[in-house]
């Protein structure tokens, strides 16, 4: 059960999306361990929305269905002000001996947010639930114990993901120039604004329908 939530883990985290533009953002500017922690955090929301998925909490998963549009909105939101804080934020040093060591709570923040964007997409829950209902797996046909062991392995192959992704972009960023950094800094806000809106049209495309 653990290797069958580690391969589908794996697979939800994988698709580039926002959560992977912030991620890979955050390695090459701030680098490898900032970029990971910010992975974590989008593991961590994949293991709890693949946990209601696994023990059946139909009210809890209904719930979070009906409110899609509004976590939409406020995750759009969210974006659009993460990025403009982001383009406009002095990028630091590339050489840790340049910059101070980076404080805990830089490292909180990175895991709360990418925690708190990732729930705001209950999308991932009906993902988990058609994988799950597809492979027969989940609290019903393997008891709780299991759906648990299957919950920590899609922690897991999440968090392999965010730890692959960061590693490659940290060798990626140690080629790079001071200034290229800087403007990296200023455009990957610009993206991240950009998939604010673009999320937002599509909500508000969805709304007029």
């Amino acid at each position: 059960m653990f290797f069958k939530g580690l391969l589908i883990g794996f697979a939800i985290a994988v698709p580039v999306g926002p959560i992977g533009f912030l991620c890979l953002r955050r390695t090459l500017v701030y680098g490898r361990l900032t970029g990971f922690v910010s992975g974590l955090g989008a593991a961590t929301a994949d293991a709890l929305y693949g946990l209601v998925a696994a023990l059946g909490l139909t009210a809890i998963s209904s719930f979070l269905i009906r409110m899609e549009s509004w976590l939409q909105f406020f995750g759009g939101l969210f974006l659009v002000v993460l990025g403009l804080k982001t383009a406009l934020a002095k990028a630091p040093p590339k050489h840790t001996s340049e910059a101070a060591p980076p404080r805990t709570r830089s490292w909180q923040a990175a895991y709360l947010s990418t925690l708190a964007l990732t729930l705001t997409s209950p999308a991932t829950i009906i993902a988990f639930v058609a994988i799950f209902a597809g492979v027969g797996l989940g609290v019903s046909t393997s008891g709780a114990l299991h759906a648990l062991e299957l919950v920590a392995g899609v922690f897991t192959g999440s968090a392999a993901w965010w730890l692959l992704l960061s590693l490659g972009a940290g060798a990626l960023r140690d080629r790079l120039h001071a200034h290229t950094l800087h403007y990296l800094h200023v455009t990957s806000g610009l993206g991240i604004m950009a998939l604010g809106l673009w999320q937002g049209v599509l909500l508000v495309s969805k709304w007029l329908q």
